[in-house]
C-alpha cells in the first residue's frame, strides 16, 4: 500500500495503522533541548535508560497490575517481537497465530526463529474474532499423541489487529492456562492497550512466569517514527533476549527514550482525550461501511483502531488496488491477515474533516462494488 501510494497527493489513507496526533507538545519541548547534550549522541544500556524503566515499571504495576516482570526497551513494539522469537524460537520449533493475524508478526516467525518451512499452525478465531481456545487446545493434544514438534510459542494482539476486538481477561485467562499444560510461551501484544471504548470490555493484563507482555509509544502517543516500545518478560529471559537486543539494534534511541520519559507526564489523562476524541471518526466510517455493505459485513470496533469488514467481491487485493486507484481511498486487504475476501479499515490515521472526505468515497467505492459488474483485472486496473 506505501508503494502504491508513493508520490500520490490525491489518496486519501485509512490503511496505516496509526495515529493523526502528535506527541504531547511539552514532552515535543523537552526532546528538543536534549538534542545538543553529548549524551543523546551515546550509546545507552542496552536494555533502556534505566530511568526510563523505572518509569515503566511504576506504569505496568500502576496501569497493568504487571509487577512480577522485568523490562527492556525496544525500538518500537515490531523490534520487541522479533527479540522475544530470536530468544524464544528455534528453527525447528513450532508457534501459533490466530487469524485474522498481524502481518509482521507472521512475517516475523517465518523469517528469524522458525524459518523458511515454518511450522506455524494458523489456529481460526471464533465468530466473534475471538481466539479459539479450543481449537488451540485440540491441536496441542493432537500433536502430543501423534509425537509431532509441540508448539513452543503462542501470540496474541490484546485488542487485536486487524480485528479490532478487545479479548476480555476470561479468555486471556484460558489461553494461559493452555500454554502452561502445554509448556508453551504465550507472547501478548498490547500496542492499543489505550484504544478501549465505553460500555465494551476493559483492557487487561496477565502476568505469569511463561507470559510475554509487548507494549508501544507509538499510537496513543503519536510517537510512530520516535519508534519506542518496550517487553515486559519474566526475568530468566533477559540474558537471552540482551544478546538480540545488542545484534540488533545495540540500544533504543535515546532521545526517543527522553520524549518517550516525558510523554508519561501528561499520560493516560492526555491520551484518553484523544482517543475519546476518535468517536466521531469512527462514526463516520462505520455509517460508510454500513450503508455500502451488506448486514453482517463488519466486525471489530470494540477495541484498537480498526474495523474489520467482508468485501462484496473475493478478490480483496485487487478490489484494494481498485479502491485506492478509482475512489483515492486505501485500505488493508484482507488475505495479508490470512483472511481474504476482507479488508481492514482505520479510523484513526486522518483528522476529522478528512476522515469525511475518505469516508464518502469509501462509501462511494463499496457501493460500487456491492451493485457487481467492476473490472477488477490486471488490464483494467492498469488502465485506471
Amino acid at each position: 500500500m506505501q508503494q502504491m501510494m508513493r508520490g500520490r497527493t490525491d489518496i486519501l489513507s485509512l490503511a496505516q495503522g496509526i495515529v493523526h496526533w502528535s506527541p504531547p507538545p511539552e514532552a515535543l519541548a523537552s526532546a528538543a533541548q536534549l538534542v545538543g547534550e553529548h549524551s543523546t549522541s551515546l550509546y545507552g544500556a542496552d536494555d533502556g535508560l534505566p530511568e526510563v524503566r523505572a518509569a515503566l515499571k511504576t506504569k505496568l504495576a500502576q496501569e497493568n497490575s504487571i509487577t512480577a516482570s522485568e523490562v527492556m526497551v525496544t525500538a518500537g513494539a515490531n523490534q520487541a517481537f522479533t527479540n522475544i522469537v530470536l530468544s524464544l524460537l528455534d528453527a525447528s520449533d513450532a508457534c501459533a497465530l490466530f487469524k485474522p493475524y498481524y502481518f509482521n508478526h507472521l512475517m516475523a516467525l517465518q523469517m528469524t526463529g522458525a524459518g523458511s518451512g515454518a511450522d506455524i499452525f494458523i489456529a481460526p478465531s471464533t465468530t466473534e474474532l475471538q481466539p479459539d481456545v479450543n481449537a488451540l487446545r485440540g491441536e496441542m493434544h493432537q500433536r502430543k499423541a501423534q509425537g509431532r514438534p509441540p508448539i513452543k510459542l503462542v501470540t496474541v494482539s490484546n485488542p487485536g489487529n486487524p480485528t479490532g476486538v478487545m479479548i476480555p481477561k476470561a479468555r486471556l485467562l484460558e489461553l494461559s492456562a493452555v500454554c502452561a499444560e502445554h509448556g508453551a510461551w504465550l507472547v501478548i501484544d498490547n500496542t492499543y492497550e489505550h484504544f478501549a471504548y465505553p460500555n465494551e470490555a476493559p483492557h487487561e493484563c496477565i502476568e505469569a512466569a511463561h507470559i510475554v507482555n509487548v507494549f508501544s509509544f507509538s499510537k496513543a502517543f503519536g510517537m510512530m517514527g520516535w519508534r519506542v516500545g518496550y517487553l515486559a518478560y519474566p526475568p530468566p529471559l533477559a540474558p537471552e533476549l540482551l544478546k538480540a537486543q545488542d545484534t540488533i539494534v545495540i540500544c533504543p534511541s535515546i532521545l526517543s527514550q527522553r520524549l518517550a520519559l516525558a510523554a508519561m507526564a501528561p499520560g493516560r489523562c492526555w491520551v484518553h482525550e484523544r482517543v475519546s476524541g476518535l468517536a466521531e471518526q469512527k462514526a463516520l466510517v462505520l455509517d460508510a461501511l454500513t450503508t455500502a455493505l451488506p448486514a453482517g459485513s463488519i466486525q471489530g470496533g470494540s477495541g484498537a483502531i480498526y474495523l474489520f469488514c467482508k468485501l462484496p467481491v473475493e478478490d480483496d487485493l485487487a478490489a484494494v488496488r481498485w479502491l485506492t486507484k478509482k475512489h483515492k481511498v486505501a485500505t488493508i486487504p484482507g488475505s495479508a491477515c490470512g483472511m481474504p475476501g476482507h479488508f481492514r479499515v482505520c479510523y484513526a490515521n486522518l483528522p476529522l474533516e478528512s476522515t469525511r472526505v475518505a469516508a464518502e468515497r469509501l462509501r462511494a467505492g463499496l457501493a460500487e462494488l456491492a451493485a457487481g459488474g467492476v473490472d477488477l483485472s490486471d488490464e483494467a486496473l492498469a488502465q485506471l
